[in-house]
């Protein structure tokens, strides 16, 4: 199903932008009122939180995780629980898989983009690649995500310099 592999693309981006970041990156703040990486991972879990309310019901309030490293775990915990329902064929309450795409997870993957680029801000750009190429599954929505298939050979760095 789309819904479950678009899951899968998005733990994938977050885990590339997120993946070997340098330590400060989570408090990182490119201009005042801008969210940090931290803020954004718990903004990505709230968003996927309350997709999750289309399948049970409820709300969703979580509250932001001291620890940068929790608050990872949390999303992907979102992520997988998503997956479950789409796999078990939970019903929709409320909304179709279409509303569902063009909210909540394309919301969560413009976020996951937005942390690519305030590691380019950091001064620790993520090297680019072919995503058509890349390794992405449907069921792997969980932070160990396969490396780069098909990076690009060259890529401009923080500073605009060819890398290799």
């Amino acid at each position: 199903m789309i819904l479950r592999h678009f899951l899968g693309t998005i733990a994938y981006r977050a885990q590339k932008a997120l993946r070997n970041a340098p330590p400060g990156f989570a408090s990182f703040r490119a201009a005042p009122g801008v969210r940090t990486p931290h803020q954004i991972v718990f903004h990505m879990t709230n968003v996927l939180g309350y997709a999750r309310t289309f399948f049970v019901g409820g709300k969703f309030k979580p509250e932001i995780k001291d620890n940068f490293n929790l608050e990872i775990e949390e999303f992907h915990r979102i992520l997988d629980s998503l997956k479950t329902h789409l796999e078990q064929g939970t019903p929709f309450q409320g909304t179709t898989p279409e509303r569902m795409l063009q909210g909540p997870f394309s919301d969560a993957m413009s976020h996951a983009g937005q942390l690519a680029m305030l590691r380019r801000l950091f001064g620790s750009p993520v090297p680019p690649e072919n995503f058509i190429m890349a390794s992405i599954l449907g069921d792997n929505v969980g932070r160990n995500q396969a490396e780069p298939v098909c990076p690009d050979s060259e890529w401009l760095d923080a500073e605009g310099k060819r890398q290799k």
